[in-house]
């Protein structure tokens, strides 16, 4: 008799393997045009966290917490509120918090906004991070619940 495999059907997890990159790097892409087009930190956090979900739910939560371990996803998280923090103080350094100490450079390029594309890639971090853990957490709740019934 065959073990049981952690995780979905096959074509779930073949499903998963072409896409999860796509899914990633679509997050990336609203992070970093965020300023330009609708979009920015939080969207692009959230589609990003949703890449790792997507992993998590196809292959086990081994397999997703191999690609973003608790620990690395800490450090994540806590870089993410520091970077935003860090941004603020800056600004305030120059005058009043949130200042824009960077160049603006012509409208409707990628380099255009000052400190907005930092600030987004920042909360993409917070949150994208903050909800995959909170997803891991009701996850090993579940299980827990499980274990005790």
């Amino acid at each position: 008799m065959k073990s049981k495999e952690k995780g979905m059907t096959l074509i779930v997890k073949t499903v998963t393997r072409l896409t999860v990159g796509l899914i990633l790097l679509y997050g990336i892409y609203i992070v970093l045009h965020g300023h330009l087009s609708p979009g920015g930190g939080f969207a692009g956090g959230v589609i990003i966290a949703l890449s790792f979900i997507h992993l998590m739910l196809a292959f086990g939560r081994e397999t997703a917490l191999k690609k973003l371990s608790q620990a690395r996803a800490s450090i994540l998280e806590s870089l993410g509120a520091i970077m935003f923090l860090s941004i603020a103080v800056l600004g305030f350094l120059g005058g009043y918090f949130f200042l824009n100490f960077l160049f603006k450079g012509k409208p409707f390029n990628l380099f255009s906004a000052g400190i907005i594309p930092l600030c987004n890639i920042a909360i993409s971090l917070k949150v994208g991070v903050g909800l995959f853990t909170i997803f891991v957490v009701l996850v090993l709740f579940k299980i827990l619940k499980e274990d005790n019934e």
